[in-house]
């Protein structure tokens, strides 16, 4: 996950636990950890609820899965949070290198589910110049989650040759966080698990909107603009997750621009910015950065044609901010984060 797909998610040895048993989420919580817990004391893997083999489709094909896995890896931006949220534990997961606010790998939502599941951190695959074959290898996994990815037919294909992958449905980076939550969680057996994670989360969702309600109805462009550039607007597609989210599970309406490129696979795109009246109709511009960018955008004689821009309608997100990395909405970080992430939205709307 390099630029600017990294700013877009904004890019030991095995535990001796290898999963943990999964009990039905809380009713208090999104996860039900405690439940989860306590549940797994002495059992031997994966409490399933659903029947094997499971056959899953994806852009390379489909996967069947012939048993219930008790070794469960995970590749890519946040797979490893749908069994996490679950109650279950992975061999391995990616590093994290953005978003990181401690330097140990793990972004802070998932550090506390580990401690609520009362384990240690599993083995982290360093994917910074691409998928750590080996590494994974070494954890044995009986599966691989990859539905959000943006594997290539040659990764796929080479961690085929390790164990059972799930590849994303049919988009690079495109997969939803319900669809990455179904193709998951049906790969280790918890489809009804899942199905009960996400309501929890369209609910925690719809509650922390509640609070915000100056967003309803209003069309946010989350975008990338580099002050020492201000020659062009990049934004990011509506078949990317940050819009997506906003658009599909949050009801706020797109601006007019990404409309036009509804179709399009490809998750970010830029404009020059001698189109500036293209975004007339965007009420809030999400920028990564702090507040000193404000008014470095509103000096440009093109960004400052747009109204957004002209009145401060700008929200800022800390780059490589552990709320940068919620902006892209996951499992675990919608209950950890996400009243904070519309609270900033919010705010250029609050006068």
């Amino acid at each position: 996950m390099r630029f600017p797909r990294m700013l877009a998610l904004g890019t030991a040895a095995v535990i001796t636990l290898s999963v943990t048993a999964c009990a039905p989420a809380s009713p208090d919580g999104i996860a039900g950890a405690a439940d989860a817990r306590n549940s797994a004391t002495g059992a031997p893997g994966v409490v399933a609820d659903g029947t094997f083999p499971v056959t899953i489709q994806h852009v390379y094909g489909e996967t069947t899965i012939a048993k219930q896995p008790e070794r469960i890896a995970t590749v890519a931006w946040s797979n490893q949070e749908v069994p996490l949220a679950l109650g279950v534990v992975p061999v391995g997961m990616a590093k994290v290198t953005w978003g990181d606010d401690d330097g140990d790998g793990v972004l802070p939502w998932v550090e506390d589910q580990l401690d609520e599941l009362g384990s240690e951190t599993p083995v982290l695959f360093d994917e910074t110049d691409g998928i750590d074959f080996e590494a994974v290898a070494d954890t044995k996994p009986d599966v691989i989650l990859a539905a959000y990815s943006g594997l290539t037919q040659e990764e796929y294909d080479t961690l085929s040759k390790i164990a059972p992958v799930v590849a994303y449905p049919e988009v690079a980076w495109g997969t939803s966080i319900d669809d990455m939550i179904r193709l998951d969680a049906k790969a280790i057996g918890l489809s009804t698990s899942g199905e009960k994670l996400i309501g929890d989360i369209t609910v925690a969702a719809a509650t922390a909107l509640s609070e915000h309600r100056v967003l309803e109805g209003k069309k946010l462009l989350f975008s990338y603009i580099d002050p020492a550039d201000l020659s062009q607007i990049g934004f990011y597609n509506a078949v990317d997750t940050r819009p997506g989210y906003l658009h599909d599970n949050l009801g706020l309406p797109l601006p007019s621009i990404v409309e036009e490129s509804a179709d399009s696979t490809e998750f970010y795109q830029t404009v020059s910015s001698e189109e500036a009246e293209r975004f007339a109709d965007v009420d809030v511009f999400v920028v990564y950065g702090d507040e000193s960018v404000i008014p470095v955008l509103q000096a440009d004689p093109l960004l400052s044609k747009i109204p957004a821009i002209a009145e401060g309608r700008i929200a800022t997100l800390g780059d490589a901010t552990p709320l940068a990395a919620s902006a892209n909405p996951s499992p675990l970080s919608i209950d950890w984060g996400l009243d904070d992430y519309l609270a900033v939205l919010a705010k250029p709307l609050a006068g």
